[in-house]
């Protein structure tokens, strides 16, 4: 493991407390119903308007007329460009002064007192790399939704290093960038983020920071609301998606563990808290989590699968659009390499 360099985090910890030297980088699409609540929380904390850039995937609705009007820094994309890792890792790259990177979804919406403040004050901690806050149901959730929120981000703060593998396993490196602060340093120092992957681009992140003796915090009292009434359809694509990216990153299982534990652990809160609050809607739990185990699954072994089929089942077209491009470049590259007399025989 390479050893920490305090003396440089010393330094990064000086900027954020005393010049605030921190972006905050929003990628949208569409977002004008979230905008005056994200828009408020800004203003609530006084954060300078040249601090908040906005990534904008082409939205068709008035989504850069208000991020104008507002005043933030704006940079729009081709709606078929956004990458989950590249996007984030392009915003990076787009704000060089600022010594800590905050990441919002459009649809996680600081609440309580002064979350970002509050997020931010993990880093005072000069071996923490990067923090998350905890993400709360949206009103109206129904107990399967709210569930998730409650298992997945509890109430109580915790820092992880890489030996909380031997306790906590695949958990040591969960993390959300839907409500996250990134020390500069720790980011650049694992690469940043990665440009060709489906989804989980922050769990490559952390894991690599995790590797390189940096700590990983989650903050408890910083929270955003930010929740989903997914369908079982939109379901079964995310947990392809995140199948296809843990079995293409499968160094991260190797080094962490395997997630049947937590699984495990999980469906069990999950029955306790429906039988509790409504158990007409235990058999929709079952099916969904029979659902999400058997998408994870067939995305852990996608190499298996047609191409049409992966394209059909993701929710991550532009990927398998990516990966399609590469096969037929690679093709192609092999073909005009080929010897002359091969082909005539052929």
């Amino acid at each position: 493991m390479i050893a920490v360099d305090k003396t440089r985090q010393t330094t990064n910890r000086s900027r954020v407390d005393q010049d605030r030297q921190f972006c905050i980088i929003i990628p949208t699409y569409n977002a004008s119903r979230y905008w005056d609540r994200l828009d408020a929380s800004f203003k609530d904390e006084g954060i300078a308007k040249d601090q908040i850039l906005v990534v904008d995937s082409s939205s068709t609705d008035n989504t850069r007329d208000l991020v104008r009007r507002s005043g933030y820094r704006l940079k729009q994309i081709p709606q078929q460009s956004f990458r989950h890792g590249a996007t984030r890792q392009m915003a990076a790259e787009s704000m060089p002064w600022a010594d800590v990177l905050l990441y919002l979804t459009q649809d996680a919406l600081p609440c309580g007192d002064r979350p970002i403040e509050r997020l931010l004050t993990a880093l005072e901690d000069p071996e923490i790399g990067a923090v998350y806050g905890r993400q709360l149901p949206r009103p109206g959730a129904d107990p399967i939704e709210s569930h998730a929120r409650m298992f997945s981000y509890p109430d109580r703060s915790e820092v992880r290093s890489f030996e909380s593998r031997h306790t906590l396993g695949m958990r040591t490196m969960f993390f959300s960038d839907a409500f996250s602060a990134f020390r500069r340093s720790a980011l650049e120092e694992v690469g940043g983020f990665p440009k060709n992957t489906i989804v989980s681009e922050e769990f490559t992140v952390v894991s690599r920071m995790l590797m390189q003796g940096w700590k990983i915090a989650y903050q408890a009292d910083a929270t955003a609301i930010h929740s989903h009434p997914l369908t079982v359809a939109q379901e079964f694509s995310r947990y392809f998606d995140i199948g296809v990216h843990q079995g293409r990153e499968s160094w991260i299982l190797e080094t962490f563990g395997k997630a049947s534990g937590h699984g495990k652990a999980f469906v069990l809160s999950e029955m306790k808290f429906l039988l509790k609050t409504k158990p007409a809607l235990i058999p929709m739990a079952a099916l969904r989590n029979v659902s999400k185990w058997c998408s994870y699954q067939l995305g852990r072994h996608e190499q298996y699968l047609p191409a049409t089929v992966k394209e059909a089942i993701s929710a991550q077209p532009n990927f398998w659009h990516d990966c399609r491009l590469e096969a037929e470049a690679a093709q192609a590259s092999v073909s005009s390499q080929a010897p002359i007399g091969s082909r005539h025989q052929a």
